[in-house]
């Protein structure tokens, strides 16, 4: 595995896999890497010639007070996971080489308007400008034939897919299915913030939403009834949540009685640990 720092290093080798007419997958991370992580990893293995992953914890899609600077860094054993799991290139760019005008005086972002705050933008200011802003940058130098991203933030997935669409980007965003603990957790990289008390029930999350998919599909629509039943649910079980919602798959708008492909989507507090997850369902 080759470890590259700098865009003009990086782009040269992709200039040398198109040269052999290969096929280049991209997996853009945080690190602090997880069985999920390396779930993408295995499906761009099976999809393209050349896999890319990066490591870049993006300073824009942070809001503030947020943990940054707690958050996670863990490049030794990420660098062997990515070794061990056959990944051709890694990507560790500096906050320089992605905002060459620094994260302050920035003022080039892409941003979807809506959606960028409502379900999660609604509780993170600027979070989704900061994510669709960094991973039109990562297209941009790469150039990947397909981009692949965890269902789990299915917030995120559907707005790149949008950005792809809108700007024309010659990629193909591949989603990749939640992976998740025995118990149902979505596995996440802020997971071990949880206390060992917290992590008996931080499955919680999960269960609530699947409680909702549950009376969906038994054609029970009244949305903001089963909402709010689950948010007193799990401010029972020591959530403090942001937000419970069903909404439609293909535009993310509320979902509306007639609807037939849905998502449920949810995020809360457990103790410091801000979970998201969501389930879908087809009736």
């Amino acid at each position: 595995m080759q470890s590259l720092q700098h865009v003009t290093a990086l782009r040269a080798l992709v200039a040398e896999w198109r040269s052999q007419g290969q096929t280049i997958g991209f997996v853009p991370t945080m690190g602090s890497l997880h069985k999920g992580h390396r779930s993408l990893i295995v499906n761009a293995r099976s999809h393209c010639d050349r896999v890319i992953v990066s490591i870049f914890v993006n300073p824009t899609q942070f809001s503030a007070g947020e943990d940054f600077s707690d958050y996670p860094r863990t490049i030794d054993s990420d660098q062997l996971a990515l070794i061990e799991d056959g990944v051709d290139a890694l990507f560790l760019p500096q906050v320089e080489d992605l905002y060459p005008c620094g994260v302050i005086n920035t003022t080039t972002m892409v941003s979807i308007a809506g959606l960028n705050n409502e379900l999660c933008g609604a509780h993170r200011d600027g979070h989704f400008d900061g994510v669709l802003t960094v991973v039109n940058k990562f297209l941009n130098i790469i150039t990947p034939d397909r981009l692949f991203l965890g269902e789990k933030d299915f917030q995120q997935l559907y707005m790149v897919k949008q950005m792809v669409l809108e700007l024309i980007l010659p990629v193909e965003v591949v989603g990749v299915s939640t992976y998740r603990e025995a118990d149902g957790l979505a596995m996440s990289s802020r997971n071990q913030y949880l206390t060992n008390t917290d992590r008996t029930k931080a499955n919680g999350l999960y269960n609530t939403l699947c409680g909702i998919r549950h009376d969906l599909m038994k054609a029970n629509n009244d949305f903001s009834v089963l909402e709010n039943q689950a948010l007193a649910s799990l401010r029972t079980l020591g959530f403090v949540p942001d937000y419970i919602e069903v909404r439609r798959q293909q535009d993310m708008a509320k979902a509306m009685p007639n609807d037939q492909e849905l998502v449920v989507l949810g995020a809360a507090k457990l103790g410091k640990t801000r979970l998201i997850d969501n389930v879908t369902l087809s009736r």
